[in-house]
């Protein structure tokens, strides 16, 4: 079947980089003859289609208007998952809809919910390319989001030291990134950040606080004016060292059934006064560096910091401008070609490169083998520090990344 006719779709949590994949989508396709069209508010606008007046249609002046520096996506989000709509008639009536409008396939932009129904609506007959988008970085290939997210957190964090300084104070930043560590590793490398907690290395409590204190001590003691911080940077899915996730039940569940996860800067902070109130030797500090003040100030703050949804708000980075585009234009070509119920994932030069969708949403963790380097440059990741052991080679071009 020739394809006339694009619908474009955002799904799941909005990050940096969608708009360029909107953009680069409409601009391939208008090059092929395609006319594309947005269809609003993610799979809750797909499935509400078949009653909507009217779509937009992507033209030169339309997509002109969109700013693919700017993060959030033109075509809007709604985390709903098809399969479970209730209503027994939910696959025709989404049918209805892509016919009413004449659209002929759809490209679809989200994380790994939104990767697994595309992997369903592909199996119910709907043509559908997808393009990898996540900040979480938790997909196969690398996923547009990622790099804006990881910017900015460095940034927050990095900030968040001038008033750590100002007052002394261990400052804990809990950052998204869902059961991977990859924006907290990644970001808190970017802040220099004194100690990382990933979901990958369950936290041992004991050894982030001998770091905290032999680090953060010692700094406020050489300063001429005993000033110092010490800056940890957490990431929302953490596991202590029983391997227990740490997480408020309060929270509850989102769309997808997954729980919403939030505290783990909390429990950090707590873990951390915990240990500073029981440390005989904090008072003697306290006193040593003329901080102490009886029934006042006997141990030095720890404040939590959550940034939230400021870490995928903003500007888009330079990185995901670039790779949204190119993944954009790949999912077009993808689509011509009958390369449906698949993700784009790169294009390098004339190659459009892609795997199947049912592939690319398996979760991918930090490689912790990663973590040694960093460890042996002074980096505390909540366990005992494993030694570095370099070993050589002389790369070949086709290990680069993208």
């Amino acid at each position: 079947m020739a394809i006339k006719r694009i619908g474009v779709i955002t799904s799941g949590g909005d990050c940096g980089g969608l708009n360029a994949v909107i953009k680069g989508m409409a601009r391939k396709a208008y090059a092929l003859g395609i006319e594309s069209v947005i269809i609003p508010n993610g799979y809750a606008g797909l499935y509400n289609l078949v009653q909507m007046d009217k779509v937009v249609v992507l033209n030169a002046e339309r997509v002109s208007k969109i700013e693919a520096s700017l993060a959030g996506s033109e075509a809007g989000h709604s985390r709903v998952k098809i399969s479970k709509i209730d209503d027994p008639d939910k696959y025709n009536r989404i049918k209805k809809g892509l016919e009413k409008f004449k659209i002929d396939g759809l490209i679809i932009s989200g994380g790994d919910d939104t990767g697994s129904v595309v992997v369903d609506l592909t199996a119910q007959g709907i043509p559908c390319v997808h393009v990898p988008k996540t900040m979480d970085l938790d997909l196969q290939p690398y996923s547009v989001g990622g790099d804006s997210a990881i910017n900015r957190i460095s940034v927050f964090s990095r900030d968040l030291k001038t008033t750590g300084m100002s007052h002394n104070r261990v400052i804990v930043v809990e950052v998204f990134g869902r059961y991977v560590g990859h924006t907290a590793f990644r970001g808190g490398i970017g802040a220099e950040a004194d100690c990382i907690l990933i979901p990958e290395v369950p936290a041992d409590f004991d050894i982030v606080y001998k770091h905290m204190k032999s680090t953060f001590f010692a700094r406020i003691e050489r300063s001429d004016v005993n000033s110092g911080t010490y800056l940890i940077v957490v990431a929302e899915g953490l596991t202590n060292a029983s391997g227990e996730m740490l997480y408020d039940e309060s929270a509850g569940v989102d769309a997808f059934g997954h729980k919403k996860l939030a505290g783990a800067g909390k429990y950090v902070r707590q873990q951390l006064e915990k240990r500073l109130k029981e440390d005989p030797e904090v008072v003697a500090f306290m006193k040593r560096v003329n901080m102490f003040v009886p029934g006042i100030y006997v141990i030095p703050e720890v404040r939590e910091v959550t940034p939230g949804h400021l870490v995928r708000s903003g500007h888009s980075s330079a990185y995901d401008v670039n790779f949204g585009y190119k993944a954009g234009a790949g999912s077009v070509v993808l689509l011509t070609k009958g390369k449906t119920g698949n993700t784009v994932t790169g294009v390098q030069g004339h190659k459009i490169l892609y795997m199947p969708t049912t592939e690319a949403i398996k979760r991918r963790e930090v490689d912790i083998e990663e973590l040694a380097l960093f460890e042996s440059l002074g980096t505390c990741f909540g366990r005992e520090a494993m030694e570095f052991k370099p070993e050589l080679r002389e790369e070949n071009r086709n290990d680069r990344a993208m």
